[in-house]
């Protein structure tokens, strides 16, 4: 199973880059963990966009979804210069249900619904999902492949059932959208330090920061989360790839 960060940043992209985006490859199935702002450009730099065989979205903010309509066109123009056109499913929550009818696009995507109540194979992948604390419904995600564990946390404020359901995760791909001196459970987001509490009591292998602010000096993030997390901490770049 890799990893490839495609974009990192809370909100909305920083100059040339990208809002959360995540590709996930196994047994040359490539699936795309959200899609927003910045991320089909970018994505350009790995694969094609009708190479991807997947799509599974946390929740609907923008900076998680908003290139959801131009991946949609892109294959769509694909398909009238040739490309092999093929129905691109994409995993969403129906907790709101006109968002989740915009996944559906003539016969270019699918909406498919995911529940947090049961399980789903996705390619390789076994997909877990639970509920977040989050201003709109939104889903951390348990995936499991080859014997290998990645959790992401999507946007959420701390919340202790994260620890049970990141465990023993090989990698925890966990939001920080504060530093360690901010209570961001208003916003419904995590700071450095509840990363790190989340990850060790987790017993998690990796922990890698993204949904990152854009103020303050982000190697202050990884800072305060080794405060409490004393293994190896990442912080989400651009381009960074993680074999697991």
């Amino acid at each position: 199973m890799k990893l490839t960060v495609i974009g990192c940043w809370g909100g909305y992209p920083a100059k040339n880059e990208a809002s959360s985006g995540y590709l996930l490859e196994c047994e040359n199935f490539k699936l795309l963990i959200d899609c927003g702002s910045g991320v089909l450009s970018r994505l350009q730099n790995h694969l094609k966009p009708e190479e991807l065989d997947a799509v599974v979205l946390s929740h609907y903010h923008p900076d998680h979804v908003a290139d959801i309509g131009v991946l949609q066109h892109a294959l769509l123009i694909g398909s009238f210069l040739g490309n092999e056109k093929k129905n691109l499913p994409i995993y969403g929550h129906t907790l709101d249900r006109v968002e989740f009818e915009k996944l559906t696009y003539k016969d270019i995507t699918k909406g498919i619904e995911y529940t947090e109540d049961k399980p789903v194979n996705i390619g390789p992948f076994k997909f877990t999902f639970m509920k977040t604390i989050h201003p709109v419904p939104c889903f951390a995600m348990r995936i499991e492949s080859g014997g290998k564990t990645l959790v992401y946390t999507g946007d959420t404020a701390y919340m202790d059932e994260l620890s049970d359901f990141a465990a023993d995760a090989n990698l925890l791909l966990c939001e920080s959208n504060f530093y360690g001196h901010v209570d961001g459970s208003g916003a419904g987001h995590m700071t450095s330090r509840d990363a790190g509490r989340v990850a060790h009591q987790a017993n998690a292998m990796l922990l890698m920061l993204t949904h990152l602010p854009h103020f303050g000096e982000l190697s202050q993030l990884k800072k305060e989360a080794s405060e409490i997390f004393t293994r190896e901490i990442a912080i989400a770049q651009s381009d960074m790839e993680f074999q697991l």
